[in-house]
């Protein structure tokens, strides 16, 4: 029996991929959590921009349930209060997220929901990098570049949007030539997802290219709004 769950959402192509494939095997998404941390570099959440998750909701239909946590101490407290908000007003009986491989990730996610009673989904646990790379594709999942933190992945790259085969052959090209996650799981590079099949409205995305090393640069967002 499919449950009613909430989706652990950053934006990205993962926590998207996640709901897209909870949606597909007939779970009933509730609502989207988000944790959004004030500082760099947390080990559990991204950094998303809070304007743009929200227009991410609203097109995809589904209430977004946000917590801001200032220290990384106060990150798993952050979750429990945000699932405890979930699972209160929304009624949820389970919690998906789009970790990849992360055993740190993975775990705490699971931890804090188990303490709520709450069953833990992780759709995209060990998948194929290479293979998920393309199937998020195929699914009509439109995702920018906008940051970039690894030797072998050029600047072009940056704020380009994702969306053919031939530019994930090229991501997959090089990843073996550098050793780089294609995925991007080590944190080579962060997304922002800008359509999808369940989003009602498409989101453009302006901004400019920050360069601020050979192998570090940014996507600085200038401009934001439905298309």
């Amino acid at each position: 029996m499919c449950l009613d769950v909430a989706v652990l959402f950053t934006g990205g192509k993962d926590s998207s991929f996640a709901l897209y494939w909870m949606m597909i095997q007939g779970f009933r998404v509730r609502c989207l959590v988000s944790i959004i941390p004030d500082y760099e570099d947390s080990m559990l959440y991204h950094r998303p921009m809070e304007d743009i998750l929200r227009l991410q909701a609203e097109s995809i239909g589904l209430p977004l349930v946000t917590i801001r946590v200032s220290r990384p101490e106060e990150e798993l407290e952050a979750l429990r209060k945000a699932l405890v908000v979930a699972r209160d007003d929304y009624g949820i009986e389970g919690v998906a997220s789009g970790a990849l491989l992360s055993d740190y990730q993975r775990m705490r996610y699971s931890m804090i929901a188990e303490e709520l009673g709450l069953k833990s989904y992780t759709p995209l646990w060990r998948i194929d990098q290479k293979k998920y790379m393309y199937e998020l594709i195929d699914a009509g999942i439109k995702f920018m570049i906008i940051s970039i933190s690894s030797y072998g992945l050029p600047h072009s790259l940056l704020g380009k949007v994702i969306d053919d085969h031939e530019t994930i052959s090229l991501i997959i090209k090089l990843a073996e030539r550098y050793g780089f996650n294609p995925a991007f799981e080590g944190g080579e590079a962060e997304t922002l997802v800008i359509d999808a099949p369940f989003f009602s409205k498409k989101i453009c995305i302006n901004g400019i290219r920050e360069i601020k090393g050979p192998y570090n640069s940014v996507y600085r967002i200038t401009d934001y709004g439905y298309c």
